[in-house]
């Protein structure tokens, strides 16, 4: 896999996430809350609110890690170490969504770590 592919498959998981995440809101809230203006505030609860806010921090995560590949890409700058980096994140994501799904704290916040850190190389690598 290239970094770019990273970057797809890890735009498909966030996607996942989301199609997750509105399928348990819509068990929890009605279609009909959902399709409304939402004037009236509700929110969920437990793995869907957990998901909420993996979907949340994905989001993040999406907009440090994009801009890191399309730079190294960009400046022809990808190498092993690139490559590495970016296999280090999506493993990383890959484990924390259902591990912050299923309330399991440490492990999330390892695997959040992980990714972070290998974002982070990533920046090194484009300078």
């Amino acid at each position: 896999m290239t970094e770019t592919t990273i970057l797809a498959v890890y735009g498909l998981l966030v996607l996942l996430t989301l199609l997750l995440q509105v399928l348990g809101a819509t068990r929890q809230l009605s279609m009909g809350y959902l399709m409304s203006s939402r004037d009236e505030g509700r929110s969920t609860t437990g793995m869907t609110a957990r998901l909420e806010r993996a979907l949340d921090n994905s989001v993040v995560a999406m907009s440090l890690f994009a801009p890191a590949i399309l730079i190294l890409v960009a400046l022809d700058r990808t190498s092993n170490a690139s490559l590495l980096a970016a296999n280090v994140f999506l493993i990383a994501r890959i484990i924390y969504l259902p591990v912050y799904a299923l309330g399991i704290p440490a492990i999330r916040t390892l695997a959040w770590l992980a990714g972070f850190a290998a974002t982070a190389v990533l920046y090194v690598l484009a300078l």
